[in-house]
């Protein structure tokens, strides 16, 4: 009979240690699960900064691409409206006669001077002339047909006249160059 009490006591032991290993493994277990909840919170919060450092590496380059571009391209409409004065005094210095240049010498040196500054003025902007000539292919991303017309001894999409020059600014067209273009088919 005293076997049976000691297997009452190893019982008991067993029950305990089972009892405590059962507290012991869901402490354990809710450790494990504050831990995984704080490795997700973790993460998260690593999620939302790796975000924010985008956001903020995006911003600063739109920023510097907009800057960039307030740069070169600012002075757009200042420089569109400083094409008329381009063109009348071109047209003022191609239509003086040999007669007016005599007696008008230093009159036109002066406005020669002025053209020579203004253009330097241009290119110092990044503002370079589109000058196309007679006889060059007329391109449509630079040149603007102001009309056709059939033209003997020319090929269709030739260039026969040039009204006015056009602009560009850096990259971009300020304004078309003028033309007429030759509507002849190829022979």
């Amino acid at each position: 009979m005293a076997e049976p009490k000691e297997n009452d006591f190893l019982d008991e032991i067993d029950s305990a240690e089972a009892e405590e290993y059962a507290e012991d493994m869901a402490e354990i277990d809710e450790e494990a699960l504050a831990v995984e909840e704080l490795r997700a919170e973790r993460d998260q919060y690593r999620d939302r900064f790796m975000r924010a450092l985008a956001d903020a590496e995006n911003a600063r380059k739109r920023s510097d691409k907009d800057r960039r571009e307030a740069e070169n391209y600012g002075g757009s409409k200042l420089a569109r409206d400083m094409l008329p004065v381009y063109d009348n005094m071109k047209r003022a210095l191609e239509t003086t006669t040999d007669e007016q240049r005599e007696a008008l010498g230093p009159l036109l040196e002066g406005i020669q001077l002025t053209m020579r500054e203004l253009l330097s003025v241009f290119k110092k902007h990044g503002i370079e002339v589109i000058a196309p000539e007679v006889g060059d292919k007329f391109d449509p991303k630079h040149h603007e047909a102001m009309f056709e017309a059939p033209v003997p001894g020319t090929v269709a999409g030739e260039i026969i006249q040039v009204a006015a020059e056009g602009f560009m600014l850096h990259d971009r067209l300020l304004r078309p160059a003028q033309v007429g273009v030759s509507s002849t088919p190829a022979s």
